[in-house]
């Protein structure tokens, strides 16, 4: 059994034949919705803020996702009565006859206690420096792609593209996979206040996409 940590965006091309593509419609929408933003959360988003341009190129991954990317999650609030935010829960089956597992940082799935159907992911907190992870991008999309698989023997889910995010320091990239094809954003820097913004707009806008889908 492979670990998502295994995997490349280049292994992933040659095993399952995962290709990037640089136009996505999907990945548009998703970017370009804009829920709004209240003067609370943009208050608090900037205290956030500036410890991060304090203190982002020290902190270790621990810290990072404590400190800083937790209280966005938190902010966003993606749990209801039937959806919940895992942490570091098991996620494994087979795609094309291949064994994959792991523990995705983060996931928003249908559940209490086990994981059914995955939708979001939020993996890879790494440092802004001394990164030693060889592709942040392949290891969550290596997750998003089982969760897909695993999705088309759910009605509600079948054949409905999978979200995720990957971090690097203060950079969020947004990834979205149909199919055997994904598209990434560029990067979102939580250093800029207007980015930032837009960080809180796109998970705030996951959230109401997800919840529209188990009508929550």
């Amino acid at each position: 059994m492979s670990s998502f940590k295994y995997w490349t965006r280049e292994k992933l091309n040659k095993r399952f034949g995962l290709k990037r593509v640089y136009q996505s419609e999907l990945l548009n929408d998703w970017l370009q919705k804009t829920p709004e933003i209240d003067d609370y959360e943009r208050v608090i988003l900037l205290r956030w803020q500036e410890n991060l341009i304090k203190f982002i190129d020290y902190w270790n991954e621990e810290e990072v996702k404590l400190k800083f990317i937790g209280n966005m999650i938190s902010l966003v609030n993606f749990d209801t009565e039937s959806l919940s935010a895992f942490a570091e829960r098991e996620l494994s089956g087979t795609v094309d006859g291949e064994e994959m597992n792991g523990n995705p940082d983060f996931m928003v799935a249908r559940g209490k206690q086990e994981v059914d159907s995955p939708f979001f992911f939020l993996h890879e907190y790494k440092k802004e420096l001394d990164n030693n992870s060889p592709d942040p991008a392949g290891q969550c999309l290596a997750a998003m792609l089982l969760a897909y698989e695993k999705n088309r023997n759910v009605p509600e889910m079948a054949e409905k593209p999978i979200y995720g995010t990957y971090v690097i320091g203060r950079n969020w990239f947004f990834v979205i996979l149909k199919d055997r094809e994904y598209a990434i954003s560029l990067a979102y820097d939580a250093t800029h206040s207007d980015q930032l913004y837009d960080i809180l707009r796109i998970l705030k806008a996951n959230r109401e996409k997800i919840r529209e889908i188990w009508n929550e």
